[in-house]
C-alpha cells in the first residue's frame, strides 16, 4: 500500500501542532545546559545557536501527542535525547577529525580535542542527572540502550569498512543500530513519557526504527546526487570507504572481475575523481539507486502503516508528514 498521496509539506507546517511545545522545550534545554564555568557556558551557547531542524524533539512530542498528552516528563525526554545525542556528535567529530558540523565549525575545530571531549562528557552527565534526579529511569533506559546500539553500529561499520566485506543484512544491522535506534528511542520515549502501555511503547519504537532505516537510506542516496555547488555527486561515503546500499546491491549483482574492480576503486582510488565517477555511473546503470529507493519506500510505508493503528488527528497527520519528509527531503 502506498501512503504518499500528497506533495511533501514544509517542516515548519509539520511542526505547527507542537510549535508551542518546541518553544518551551528550547527554553528548558537552554537551562539544562547552564553551567557556572564561563568557558563551558560559552561553548554550550554556541551549541544552542547551531541547532538543526529539531527533528528529534519533533518525534518525541508528536509521538507523545499521538498516544496521550504532553507533560513535564515529555520535555525531559526530549532534553535527555538531545543531551546524549549532542554528546555523541561532539565525540564523533573528534574521532573523525571533522572541522565542520551542519555548516558550522565543530567544537574540536575551535576549542581543540581535549575541550571537545570534556564538553561531550559534560553533556552525557547532564543527561544522566536529568533523568536520575526526576526518577525517569524508564526514559534513561530507552535512551541509554540507543546510545549503546549507536556505538555498536559505528564500530561494526568501521570493521566492515576495513575489510570492504559487507552483505546487505550487515548493512541493515549497521543502520538499525547507528541511525534507526535514535529515532526509535525518540518515539518510544514520547510514548513512555505519557504513561503509555508497554505494547504501545514497543509499537512506537518499531515505528521509529522503520522511519530511521528509511531516513538513513535517503542519506545514502545523497552520495550519488549532485552537490549544491559543484553539480557533481558528493561521494563522501565512497571517500570514507563506507559501503552503502546502492553500492552493496551492485557488488552483489556483479561478476567476480567487475566486483573486484569496483572494490579496488573504493579501497585504493576513492580520492580520484575519474575513478569515483566511473563507480557512480556503474551504480546508476546497474540499478543500485533504483533498488535503494524501493527499499527506502518499503520501510517508509511500514512505518506509516503502524500509524494507522492510532486515532486520526492532527498529531498523527503531522507524524505521517514527518516520515514522508525524511524520505523526500533535499538534505
Amino acid at each position: 500500500m502506498c501512503f504518499v498521496c500528497k506533495q511533501m509539506i514544509p517542516l515548519k507546517e509539520i511542526q505547527a501542532p507542537i510549535e508551542e511545545h518546541i518553544a518551551i522545550f528550547e527554553k528548558k534545554f537552554k537551562g539544562d545546559l547552564k553551567s557556572p564555568v564561563p568557558l563551558l557556558d560559552k561553548i554550550t551557547q554556541y551549541i544552542i545557536r547551531r541547532k538543526g531542524k529539531q527533528m528529534r524533539p519533533m518525534f518525541v512530542f508528536l509521538s507523545a501527542n499521538v498516544c496521550g498528552e504532553v507533560n513535564e516528563r515529555t520535555y525531559r525526554a526530549a532534553s535527555l535525547i538531545e543531551l546524549l545525542h549532542t554528546a555523541t556528535l561532539i565525540h564523533d567529530d573528534v574521532v573523525d577529525d571533522s572541522n565542520m558540523r551542519r555548516g558550522f565549525f565543530s567544537l574540536n575545530a575551535i576549542w581543540k580535542n581535549k575541550i571537545a571531549v570534556l564538553v561531550g562528557d559534560y553533556l552525557l552527565s547532564r543527561g544522566l542527572l536529568l533523568s536520575l534526579n526526576n526518577d525517569d529511569y524508564d526514559l534513561l533506559k530507552i535512551v541509554s540502550t540507543a546510545v549503546k546500539e549507536m556505538s555498536e553500529g559505528e564500530l561494526l561499520q568501521i570493521e566492515k569498512a576495513r575489510r570492504l566485506d559487507i552483505r546487505e543484512e550487515f548493512y541493515f544491522e549497521i543502520i538499525k543500530k547507528k541511525t534507526a535506534s535514535l529515532i526509535a528511542s525518540c518515539c518510544a520515549c514520547g510514548a513512555a513519557s505519557i504513561g503509555a502501555d508497554i505494547s504501545i511503547i514497543d509499537k512506537m519504537k518499531i515505528f521509529g526504527e522503520f522511519t530511521g532505516i528509511a531516513f538513513q537510506i535517503k542519506d545514502d542516496l545523497f552520495d550519488y546526487e549532485p552537490g549544491n555547488a559543484t553539480g557533481k555527486p558528493n561521494a563522501l561515503d565512497i571517500r570514507d570507504r563506507k559501503m552503502t546500499l546502492p553500492l552493496i546491491y551492485v557488488l552483489n549483482n556483479s561478476g567476480l572481475q567487475e566486483k573486484r574492480r569496483l572494490i579496488n576503486i573504493v579501497k585504493n582510488h576513492s580520492n580520484d575523481p575519474d575513478s569515483v565517477a566511473d563507480l557512480i555511473r556503474q551504480v546508476n546503470e546497474k540499478g543500485g539507486i533504483s533498488y535503494a529507493k524501493v527499499k527506502m519506500k518499503e520501510y517508509r510505508d511500514k512505518a506509516l502503516s503502524i500509524l494507522e493503528d492510532f486515532p486520526d488527528n492532527k498529531y498523527r497527520e503531522s507524524l505521517r508528514q514527518l516520515v514522508i519528509f525524511t524520505t523526500e527531503r533535499n538534505k
